[in-house]
C-alpha cells in the first residue's frame, strides 16, 4: 500500500488545531497510513482516493471523530459507527474522546479504515431514501392548496433538491418558524434553484 505525502495545508491546520491537537496528530498518522491522498476540504483534513471523498477527521467541543462518507455500507460488527441525526442516510462517525482511546484503539480504526476505502474502490453507493418518504410539513401543503404555481415549481425540482427543501422546512418545531422559511425560499424554488444554490 502506498502511504501519500502529508499535504502542507493539512500541516497548517494541525498548526492551528488547539482543543484536539494530540488526537488529531493520531487520527492523521492512522489515515496517511491508510493509502488515502490527504486533502484539505471543507476546512478539514479529508481523505480521498481516485479523487473521491472517503473521511474525514474533525473536532467539537465534546468529541473529536472521523466521518465516513459511506459508513451506512461498511461492515460495523462492534457497533461503533454512530449517526449523528435521522437525517444523515449515508455518513457515520468513529468519535473518540481522548488521545489515549485513540491508542487504544488503533487496530480497530485501522480496520475501518481500510473498509470505507474498499467501499469506495467498489464503487458502492448508499441506496437515499426517495423524496416520497419525506412527508411535506403541513404549512407546505397548505402553500401549495393557495398557490398551485409554487406547488408546480416544487415538483420540476430534483429529488435531491425536492429533499434538502422538505428536510429545511420540517425542521423547526414552531409552526411560525417553518411558514417564515417557506416564505424565505418560494422565490428561489419558482427560480428552479436548490436550498444551496447561489
Amino acid at each position: 500500500m502506498t502511504q501519500h505525502p502529508s499535504n502542507p495545508k493539512v500541516d497548517a491546520f494541525m498548526e492551528r488545531s488547539e482543543q484536539w491537537k494530540a488526537e488529531f496528530v493520531k487520527l492523521r498518522s492512522l489515515a496517511l497510513a491508510s493509502g488515502a491522498v490527504e486533502e484539505l476540504k471543507w476546512g478539514q483534513p479529508c481523505y480521498t482516493i481516485e479523487g473521491r471523498n472517503v473521511f474525514l477527521i474533525h473536532g467539537f467541543k465534546e468529541y473529536c471523530a472521523i466521518l465516513f462518507m459511506k459508513g451506512a455500507l461498511m461492515q460495523d460488527d462492534e457497533g461503533l459507527l454512530v449517526q449523528q441525526t435521522q437525517k444523515v442516510q449515508a455518513a457515520r462517525q468513529l468519535r473518540f474522546a481522548s488521545a489515549d482511546e485513540i491508542e487504544a484503539k488503533c487496530e480497530q480504526i485501522a480496520a475501518y479504515l481500510s473498509d470505507a476505502i474498499e467501499v469506495e474502490k467498489a464503487g458502492l453507493k448508499v441506496e437515499m431514501k426517495p423524496v416520497e418518504q419525506y412527508s411535506a410539513p403541513q404549512e407546505l401543503e397548505e402553500r401549495f392548496e393557495s398557490d398551485p404555481i409554487l406547488k408546480e415549481a416544487f415538483e420540476a425540482l430534483t429529488p435531491g433538491r425536492q429533499r434538502a427543501y422538505l428536510m429545511h422546512f420540517i425542521e423547526p418545531k414552531q409552526s411560525k418558524t417553518r411558514e417564515a422559511r417557506i416564505d424565505k425560499h418560494a422565490p428561489r424554488i419558482l427560480e428552479g434553484k436548490g436550498l444551496t444554490d447561489r
